[in-house]
């Protein structure tokens, strides 16, 4: 038996496979594909495309028991690294990195980094703003389980989108990107004061608004600083936190005094960065 569809209908129906087609073009335009490997998954996302200064990201899928790591490991792991030189129309890029979460490193320390999935959003610049921007990224992160496996991926993405459809992903992603503070701040969580204890302790003072679980880390001024993750005392002054972490990890050489720090401080859905200079 032939069916007759008629013709209304049939233009109809076309256009409906049309208009899905092109919302799938769409979104794979906004996405570079999964790379993927036995662990792990990368991508680049594309936000809406307008001006010099452009949104990006890039998606991490981890599996089950399965973490990778912050701008600075902790006590023990290897930050992601990240190399946008081949990209077109591409002035500068910079990453920013939501808030971690802490791990058992499995040898007695703390790493810093990210379990399930994270987006890393992307500040590009453009060198000309009316000219398409491609993005290629050469990834290279390790996914750590009770052993660590290094990746290496890479991704290649154009901003087209006047509308992009991972905007939404992107935007929430920002909003976990610690925000700048300055100590003595009237948020309701901030850094009171920070002061030195005798030649090796730094002593933090944190005002919290409730009593949820509160992080705070620390990094030096350059990646060869290794400070370690510091510790909530038991005890401190009335209403406050106070938080404790040796001058230890400072590069052979290197007098630490008046050395610029960056703090985050992490509770619940609030984070904020502070930068300090040793007294």
């Amino acid at each position: 038996m032939i069916a007759i569809v008629p013709s209304r209908a049939a233009l109809g129906f076309a256009a409906m496979i049309l208009a899905s087609l092109i919302a799938v073009g769409a979104r794979a335009q906004d996405a570079s594909p999964w790379q993927e490997d036995a662990h792990s998954a990368v991508r680049l996302l594309a936000g809406s495309r307008s001006g010099a200064v452009l949104l990006g990201g890039i998606a991490f899928q981890l599996k089950p028991g399965w973490h990778t790591y912050w701008r600075t490991p902790g006590d023990s792991g290897v930050p992601p690294r990240f190399d946008f030189s081949k990209s077109d129309n591409v002035e500068a890029v910079t990453v920013l990195w939501p808030a971690p979460t802490k791990f058992d490193d499995g040898a007695g320390g703390i790493s810093l980094g990210y379990h399930d999935q994270v987006v890393l959003p992307l500040r590009i610049v453009a060198k000309n703003a009316e000219k398409p921007v491609t993005l290629r990224a050469e990834i290279n992160y390790a996914v750590c389980e009770k052993l660590c496996i290094p990746v290496q991926a890479n991704a290649e993405l154009t901003f087209n989108s006047v509308a992009s459809t991972e905007d939404s992903a992107l935007f929430a992603a920002l909003d976990t990107v610690p925000k700048p503070a300055n100590v003595g701040d009237p948020n309701p969580l901030t850094i009171r004061d920070v002061k030195r204890e005798g030649r090796s302790e730094v002593l933090v003072d944190v005002v919290s608004p409730d009593t949820r679980p509160l992080n705070l880390f620390v990094e030096g001024p350059t990646p060869d600083w290794g400070l370690p993750v510091p510790k909530l005392l038991e005890h401190g002054p009335p209403g406050v936190k106070r938080f404790a972490f040796a001058l230890e990890g400072v590069p052979p050489g290197v007098n630490p005094e008046g050395a610029a720090l960056k703090l985050t401080l992490v509770g619940g859905d609030r984070a904020y960065e502070f930068n300090i200079n040793l007294d």
